[in-house]
C-alpha cells in the first residue's frame, strides 16, 4: 500500500509541476516582450533631400501688364511622385496656388494634361521625371497655340475641327436605329484597331508644322485619323459624303508626311498612316472593303 500511496503521490506531482512550469515560461515571455518594447528602435536616416529645378511657362492674362515669361520652382524628389503632373501639383498645392493646368484621370486616358515638356509634347501625367538635378526641366504648353492661362492652351479650333468631321455612325435609313444591333466581322473589327483609342489630346496635331501654318483650314493629324475611322468602319454608310468633304487643297493635302505626329503621340498611335490611307481612297486606289457579318 505504501508504494502505491508512493507512485499515486508521484502522479500527482507530475500533473502540478508542468502546469507551474508553463506558467513560468509564459511569464518569461510577457517580461522579455515588455523589455523588448521599452527598447527604443533605431532611427532611420532621413533621405538626402533631391531637389530638382522646373521651369514653367507663367502668363496671367488678368493681370494687368503680365508678360509670357517663365518661372522656376524647386521640388524635392524624395517627397514627390514620379511623374511631371506629380510634381506640378505639388508646387500647386505647397508653393504656388496660382499656377494653373489642366489635369483629370493621371491615368493617361482623358488627355487633358497634355503639355511640352523637355521639348516634346505629352502627357504629364505618364511623363517620367527626369532624376538628374543638375538638369532644368522646361515645361510649357502646346505650341502654336492660342493660351488661356500659364498652361492652358484655347482648344476651341482643335474641337470645331472634329465636330466637323460628324464623328459618330451614320446611316442611310435612321429610322431603323436603335431596333436591331449593327454587327461587324471580327475582320472588320480589327481595321479600327490603333484608330479608336485616340484620346483627342492634341499632341500630334500642335507636333505638325502643317498644323502650325495652316491651322484654320488644315484639319490636323488627330481630327484627319478620326475622319479615317468613321471612313472605314463598316457599320458606317456615308464613306462618299465623308470623303466629299475632304476633297479641297487644304483639309487632307497639307500633309507633308513629316511624321512628328507619330513621334509624338503619348498612345504610339500612326496618325501619319491613316491620313495617307484617306489620300489613297480620296484618289480612288482604295475602298472600305468590307467583309458581310455572319447572321
Amino acid at each position: 500500500m505504501a508504494m502505491i500511496a508512493s507512485t499515486n503521490g508521484m502522479r500527482h506531482l507530475a500533473r502540478f509541476v508542468p502546469r507551474n512550469a508553463n506558467l513560468m515560461v509564459v511569464r518569461a515571455a510577457s517580461q522579455a516582450a515588455a523589455a523588448q518594447a521599452k527598447t527604443p528602435e533605431p532611427k532611420k536616416a532621413a533621405p538626402v533631400a533631391q531637389v530638382k529645378k522646373f521651369s514653367v511657362y507663367r502668363w496671367d492674362p488678368d493681370k494687368s501688364g503680365d508678360k509670357p515669361h517663365m518661372q522656376t520652382y524647386e521640388v524635392d524628389l524624395t517627397q514627390c511622385g514620379p511623374m511631371i503632373l506629380d510634381a506640378l501639383i505639388k508646387i500647386k498645392n505647397e508653393v504656388d496656388p496660382t499656377l494653373t493646368f489642366r489635369r483629370s484621370c493621371r491615368e493617361g486616358i482623358c488627355g487633358s494634361c497634355a503639355m511640352n515638356i523637355a521639348g516634346g509634347n505629352t502627357l504629364a501625367c505618364i511623363a517620367r521625371i527626369d532624376t538628374d538635378c543638375s538638369k532644368t526641366t522646361k515645361i510649357y504648353p502646346l505650341p502654336h497655340m492660342y493660351v488661356v492661362k500659364d498652361l492652358v492652351p484655347d482648344l476651341s479650333n482643335f474641337y470645331v475641327q472634329y465636330a466637323s468631321i460628324q464623328p459618330y455612325l451614320k446611316r442611310k435609313d435612321e429610322s431603323q436605329l436603335g431596333k436591331q444591333q449593327l454587327l461587324q466581322t471580327k475582320e472588320d473589327r480589327a481595321k479600327l484597331d490603333g484608330l479608336y483609342e485616340c484620346i483627342l489630346c492634341a499632341c500630334c496635331s500642335t507636333a505638325c508644322p502643317s498644323y502650325w501654318w495652316h491651322g484654320d483650314k488644315y484639319l490636323g493629324p488627330a481630327v484627319l485619323m478620326q475622319a479615317y475611322r468613321w471612313i472605314i468602319d463598316s457599320r458606317d454608310e456615308a464613306m462618299g459624303e465623308r470623303l466629299d468633304a475632304l476633297r479641297d487643297p487644304y483639309s487632307v493635302y497639307r500633309c507633308h508626311t513629316i511624321m512628328s505626329c507619330t513621334k509624338t503621340c503619348p498612345k504610339h498611335l500612326n496618325p501619319g498612316r491613316a491620313i495617307g490611307e484617306i489620300k489613297k481612297m480620296l484618289a480612288g486606289l482604295e475602298g472600305k472593303g468590307t467583309t458581310p457579318p455572319e447572321q
